[in-house]
This record gives structure tokens, sequence and C-alpha cells, in this order.
């Protein structure tokens, strides 16, 4: 597969240490980025501006953030998570996109790009504050979007789910046979989408080539959700 052509893009790449940042590091270096890796959730007030400010000029911010689902009834969620939810994926996206985007709106150019989720796109049981927050998240992306467009700034999403990384789908369970039954039964693909083909794709919408798309949702679930 020819990669996809990022030569002279400064990438800043977030969580580059936990759910899809080590594949996504390994694709956008392949592709001729220079990635600037920011490990860590970036929970704390001044993280993602601290990391926004250090990193310089940045083409392309990359908002890899995700926790592992909690497995709690609608009725048994606490305060606690839900604002753990919320603290770990939806503060911090706001944090980064209010201190990345001025700059590019004033290069008038620029890509912001989220790693979201497909929970968002379709109910699942037991994890209504994990997709709360992955719904927020992409709302947020879809309004935000619509100020950056008349900038030429691009702002999108995958809303991923089976696809292979460490946070979600670690060995023991992709080993797991009744968790291989239920690829067959709920996912057309039949198997889960490769961290490569994810990335590829999240590579695509960094480059110039993705210039048409505002405020985009791009299901990458292997036909899960639409």
């Amino acid at each position: 597969m020819q990669p996809i052509d990022l030569s002279g893009k400064r990438i800043l790449l977030t969580h580059s240490d936990a759910f899809m940042g080590p594949a996504l590091h390994q694709m956008f270096k392949r592709c001729g980025a220079e990635v600037i890796a920011a490990e860590g959730a970036l929970t704390g007030p001044g993280e993602a501006q601290a990391v926004v400010r250090q990193a310089g000029r940045i083409d392309a911010l990359v908002a890899n953030l995700g926790v592992p689902a909690p497995n709690t009834p609608a009725v048994d969620v606490e305060d606690d998570e839900w604002r753990l939810m919320f603290s770990q994926m939806v503060d911090p996206l706001q944090r980064l996109v209010r201190a990345a985007l001025p700059t590019m709106i004033e290069r008038k150019s620029g890509k912001i790009l989220l790693m979201g989720s497909a929970s968002a796109l379709r109910g699942i049981k037991r994890a209504s504050s994990y997709s709360a927050a992955r719904g927020a998240q992409l709302a947020y992306i879809r309004s935000v979007a619509l100020e950056a467009a008349p900038h030429n700034v691009q702002i999108n999403a995958i809303a991923q789910n089976f696809v292979d990384n460490p946070t979600y789908f670690p060995e023991e369970i992709q080993a797991n046979p009744a968790f291989q039954a239920r690829l067959k039964r709920e996912v057309p693909l039949g198997r889960l989408v490769s961290a490569e083909e994810d990335a590829s794709f999240a590579a695509y919408l960094c480059s110039d080539a993705a210039d048409c798309f505002v405020g985009q949702i791009f299901p990458v679930c292997g036909g899960w959700a639409d």
C-alpha cells in the first residue's frame, strides 16, 4: 500500500503511548511527517495548553483520547465514574482545540482530527457514561468544525470500534473464543479492523487530499455502525 504523503507536516499526537497512539505514530512517520508525541492523558487544567505551546507550529492536531470503558448498568453509574469519563475524554479535547485552533486560523491552514468512538453512534448496554462522553466529543467536533471551515481549517473525527488496539482489545480478549464468536455475530467484516488500516485513514484525513471534509464523523468499525 502506497503511504499517504505527509512530507513536511508537523503533527501533534496526544496520548501517544495508549489507545491508537503507537500505531498512529508509526504511520505518520512512515508517511513522512514530523511527529510531536505527547504522552499521558492531559487531564490537568493547563497540560493541554502547555503541550500545544511547546510543540510550536503544527499542521495537524490528532486528539487521541481514550480510557477503558466501564461496564456499569446506567442505574448504578455514580458521579465519580461520570466525571472520570468526561475529564479523560471531553475536557482535554476542548482544551487542546482551544489552544491549537487560533494559530491555525491565523495561518488559514490546519487539520484537527479526533480519534473517537462508534459507541456514540450505536447504543451499548452498560456503557452509558462512556458513550455519553464519546457523544459529547462528536457533538463538539461537529460544531467547532463549522467555525473553523471558513478559515481553511478542517476538523473531523474517526468514530471507531472493533479496531485492534491494546486499550480496548488486548491480546487476552482477542484470544477468547466468546469474543471471536461475538466478532462473527456482530461485525459484518467478521474481524477486527487492523491498526494499520485505521491509522492509514487517519493519515489521509491529516493530508492535503482531505481538505474537502468539514465536521465529518467517519465510522471505522467493520460495519458495526453506519
